[in-house]
């Protein structure tokens, strides 16, 4: 369906898999999942959802009195897109927005100290997050199934990624002059 992009997936896969959410319950649902890998602003998640229904995708319920809350369900047009988006193989290039890669690009127009204090910064970052990876791991309810699975995946790839940042940026610290090429 064109103009359904990563962001709208996300909705209808947080839908789908926790059943009729409002935005607010979105949120939620975003922080404690993709969020760690794909964050999407959160006035977003007040949008995406009428615009998903106003295209047949999702069904909204608002309540009349109270709090007024906005409730959306799946449609069946809904579940047919994102089933569509999941058996499709293709995707487009991955994107990597990190800033950090952006100051190391420029690094020789600064101080050469910046190199070794950027370094180090992100290298105490990301073993924050791979810390952060590694709790999850063990959090893992095993009584889901299906959900494990699906969660010990994406955050096995987590630690991965990060374990590669983490040796990057520590090698880089004792290294910036990164005289020592045979590392690949």
């Amino acid at each position: 369906m064109p103009d359904i992009g990563p962001q709208d997936h996300i909705v209808l896969g947080l839908i789908a898999r926790h059943g009729p959410l409002t935005p607010y319950e979105l949120k939620a649902r975003l922080e404690e999942s993709v969020d760690y890998f794909w964050p999407v602003p959160h006035a977003q998640l007040y949008r995406i959802p009428v615009r998903l229904a106003e295209r047949g995708l999702l069904d909204e319920e608002a309540e009349q009195g109270g709090r007024r809350r906005r409730l959306f369900h799946l449609t069946d047009k809904g579940r047919a897109e994102l089933r569509r988006w999941l058996a499709d193989p293709r995707n487009p290039p991955a994107e990597t927005r990190d800033p950090a890669q952006l100051k190391l690009f420029f690094a020789d127009l600064g101080a050469p100290d910046d190199v070794v204090a950027l370094a180090n910064g992100q290298a105490a970052e990301h073993r924050r997050l791979l810390e952060l990876y590694r709790s999850l791991q063990a959090d893992i309810d095993l009584a889901d199934q299906v959900r494990a699975v699906s969660r010990a995946r994406i955050i096995r790839l987590g630690i991965l990624h990060e374990q590669a940042y983490v040796e990057f940026w520590e090698d880089l610290a004792a290294d910036p002059e990164y005289r020592d090429r045979r590392r690949g």
